[in-house]
């Protein structure tokens, strides 16, 4: 795991040492640059694999192809030796050395071969081209950026930012957007010029032009095999695969534990693999917060059963309203998600560096209430209304929700989707100041359209699953992901998210996922070969904040403050009156207004310290925070075995 990030143009140290400042945090262990007329790279490093020798970044033998990679190659050690059989020479054991090799034989579709995690920057001096590619899923993070006469790149923005003489202006879409998605969709950010290298897309930097190219989409082309026991045997078997690859580190590794059924079979099955105590990781509350307690027991339970090393961090209100500007400063944009794996990160980081997640799961085998919804509100359509309610099949699993199952039938899925979003396109344009922008031409409900233009499966539940996959997992579960660990120095890898999983899962019917409404049947057939069932059929409950208590007691005299009039008027991108009338109803009562309180304020938290970050005005004092007594930059000879190195002035 690391933190990259480059421009292209003339040698400029300073602001390339800045740039790496800005992320530190993402690599404490070391740093390293290449510099010459035409680009400037840089790196800083978390060493996880080949910890004294993997320093970056790396070249051919001939050094006329660079790179640097923020992530992990799983099956660098095959293509090694595939390399090597065909002439190349390796100085290193570290998986990012494959990759200028890989490079050399097949151009960017080096990328096809490559089994992991990935934000890669290939540089090759002889075509005079830059190349940046993310992995399929959107699991690493990068962003690039046309400004000021140069293409900048970075694993964040802040890194971008730190590169700019000047701050840029904030994007009216993104900003639109985020207020019905809780995060900015890529390939928007909130800056205007910053824009987000989606999942499965490569983009070259060619003589001043960039071109963009997907090499890798999500599909629902059925699988070979039909029959149940196989494809419940192949299932484990490649989830094994993926969390012994995930294993592969030189030092310790970790889970993230909840007690709920994706984070202990991945327990499950990486405590056989390694043969030893695990360490596990569980957040808990010191507040009476009855869920929680119930999740931390299940916990437990798993850790003995298991033998693991358990730890577990008590997380209290009062760090809630200390740390929140801090957690909301990792993303760089608004966020108003889930923030919760930035005080569990705070314990895994007194213990490992690398911990593994259960993340992905849930979009993939059908675990939110869109996909629970999808059969019967299809059934609606093709039955009639009446019709289904005399079907108690299909009624009892969602007694509930059958009221709103009927309603919701007599909209598209695209449709009723775009109910969930926390603001309307109507409510929004209520609510924004038509004075800062012009945001007529932006629609959040046509992106989720747009979204489900692109399933071309018949299948409702697989269009809801193949929409969370394309948008609400990148952009924002494995957003908080990775920002809210890297927060803490510590890489979260997410065994559920091996691309080859994720293509065998999306060619499955969707009654294998959810039947009967049973959410996940197919993987808790899998995990009771592994777990007990009173944890395979344990209701899901996750890292989830209590966000309405919060915001009614300890949060209350602070949202308040900063959705007074006085301080939206620092940024005037709302109407106050409209604002102060959600304030009022909701502490009147209207408890349906949390997500639209909470998304306000995060925003105004995000604004007022964003409004003070970091450009060329402030590298100098980067520069000395970062080197402060810490090894400076390197160059190529240094990567190529020599000792040259540059020192900023």
């Amino acid at each position: 795991m690391c933190g990259i990030c480059g421009f292209t143009g003339e040698r400029d140290t300073p602001r390339l040492t800045a740039m790496m400042a800005a992320l530190r945090h993402r690599g404490p262990d070391d740093q390293g640059s290449f510099e010459s007329g035409l680009v400037s790279l840089g790196s800083t490093r978390l060493a996880i694999v080949d910890v004294a020798q993997g320093r970056q970044p790396m070249a051919s033998e001939d050094g006329s192809v660079v790179v640097v990679l923020n992530g992990e190659i799983y099956n660098a050690g095959a293509l090694r030796a595939e390399l090597i059989s065909r002439g190349h020479r390796f100085r290193t054991r570290c998986d990012t050395e494959v990759i200028p090799h890989l490079y050399e034989e097949r151009g960017d579709a080096f990328v096809d071969r490559l089994n992991g995690e990935f934000a890669i920057a290939v540089w090759d001096a002889g075509q005079r081209r830059l190349l940046l590619t993310r992995d399929r899923i959107g699991i690493k993070p990068l962003y690039y950026s046309e400004a000021e006469g140069r293409f900048l790149f970075g694993s964040e923005i802040k890194g971008i930012l730190a590169g700019l003489e000047s701050m840029p202006a904030i994007n009216p879409e993104a900003f639109f957007h985020y207020l019905s998605f809780k995060c900015v969709p890529a390939p928007l950010t909130i800056y205007k010029g910053v824009v987000a290298v989606e999942p499965g897309e490569q983009v070259a930097w060619d003589a001043g032009r960039v071109a963009k190219r997907g090499y890798w989409a999500l599909t629902d082309s059925p699988n070979e095999t039909s029959d149940l026991g196989e494809i419940t045997e192949h299932l484990e078997d490649l989830l094994v695969r993926s969390v012994r690859r995930r294993l592969i580190a030189d030092v310790p590794v970790g889970v993230m534990l909840s007690g709920g059924l994706d984070s202990s079979l991945i327990v499950a099955i990486a405590a056989e693999l390694v043969g030893r105590p695990l360490p596990t990781f569980t957040l808990g509350y010191t507040d009476d917060f009855e869920h929680k307690g119930r999740e931390v027991e299940a916990a437990r339970a798993i850790a003995r059963q298991f033998g693991t090393e358990h730890y577990e961090y008590a997380m209290t209100h009062h760090e809630l309203v200390e740390d929140l500007p801090a957690v909301l400063r990792a993303f760089d944009q608004p966020f108003s998600g889930v923030i919760s794996p930035y005080f569990l990160n705070k314990l895994v980081s007194q213990h490992v560096k690398v911990c593994l997640s259960g993340d992905g799961a849930d979009e993939q085998f059908g675990s939110y209430l869109a996909h629970r919804l999808a059969q019967p509100i299809h059934q609606v359509i093709l039955h009639g209304e009446e019709a289904v309610r005399r079907q108690p099949r299909l009624v009892a699993p969602f007694e509930d929700d059958v009221d709103r199952v009927i309603g919701l039938a007599h909209r598209q899925d695209w449709a009723w989707r775009a109910s969930l979003m926390v603001f309307s396109d109507q409510e929004k344009r209520h609510l924004l100041n038509p004075d800062h922008a012009d945001y007529a031409p932006f629609s959040s409900t046509a992106l989720v359209r747009n979204a489900f233009a692109a399933c071309q499966s018949s299948d409702a539940q697989t269009r809801q699953q193949h929409y969370d996959c394309r948008t609400v997992l990148p952009d924002l579960v494995l957003t908080f992901n990775d920002r809210l660990s890297m927060a803490h120095s510590v890489e979260t890898r997410v065994p559920f998210l091996d691309h080859e999983l994720v293509e065998f899962v999306s060619g499955l019917p969707g009654s294998l996922k959810i039947r009967d409404g049973c959410c996940k049947w197919l993987l808790k057939e899998v995990a009771r070969r592994r777990l007990p069932d009173h944890i395979v059929d344990r209701p899901k409950e996750g890292f989830v904040l209590p966000i309405n208590d919060w915001q009614r007691g300890v949060l209350r005299e602070r949202i308040e403050e900063g959705l007074s009039p006085a301080r939206l008027a620092q940024h005037g991108l709302f109407r106050t009156k409209e604002v102060n009338r959600l304030v009022a109803e909701y502490y009147a009562g209207q408890t349906e207004l949390q997500y639209k309180i909470w998304a306000l304020y995060c925003f105004q938290v995000w604004y007022e310290n964003a409004s003070t970050g970091t450009t060329a005005g402030d590298r100098q004092q980067a520069i000395r925070d970062a080197f402060s007594g810490e090894r400076a930059p390197r160059e190529l000879g240094a990567c190529l075995g020599q000792t040259n190195v540059t020192v900023p002035a």
